[in-house]
């Protein structure tokens, strides 16, 4: 199981490297676009359909299970922290059945989206361009999916008590300015 959550882990890291690059990406895409527009009277076409079909969606699904596998989840613990410890622990464990179901469900949904839109070739024209944006449809199932892997790992991990193997150290700010 160990193992498993490494390999599990590499995906993540993977997956959310390209999320930085895409971020990085767009900024600089953004930055050539600004400096076209007023610099040189001539804008990058299809700027804002690539922004926001691309990047940003890339940006927000693909470190979802980045984001669960350190626990840095939002979370608002005003009853749960009245109970004891080992209800905590088992309430939390438990409460994974539940993300990892309502994950499945996102997953198997935005799949079918995502073949739906790329079976019609799914298009948005902006000015007299027309990008294709079905490719975009598939980063919510790619997301939604690993986070319900990573998701349901968790659940098993819990059930059997072993180590898991993820990576779940948060980097501290300190430790980033050395």
């Amino acid at each position: 199981m160990f193992k498993m959550g490494r390999v599990l882990s590499k995906l993540i890291d993977l997956l959310t490297i390209v999320s930085g690059l895409a971020i990085a990406l767009m900024m600089l895409h953004v930055t050539a676009d600004v400096i076209g527009r007023f610099v040189f009277r001539s804008p990058i076409p299809g700027t804002m359909t690539v922004v926001s079909y691309y990047y940003m969606a890339i940006a927000a699904f693909m470190p979802l299970a980045f984001a669960e596998q350190k626990s840095a989840h939002i979370s608002v613990e005003i009853m749960t922290d009245l109970l004891p410890s080992y209800v905590q622990k088992h309430l939390a464990g438990w409460l994974l059945v539940i993300s990892a179901a309502v994950f499945l469900g996102l997953t198997i949904r935005t799949w079918g989206e995502a073949i739906a839109k790329w079976e019609i070739n799914a298009s948005v024209v902006q000015g007299v361009d027309s990008i294709l944006i079905w490719p975009t449809y598939f980063f919510l199932p790619i997301g939604c999916g690993l986070m319900f892997l990573v998701v349901l790992y968790k659940f098993i991990i819990y059930l059997l008590g072993v180590d898991s193997g993820l990576d779940t150290e948060r980097a501290r700010a300190d430790e980033l300015i050395d």
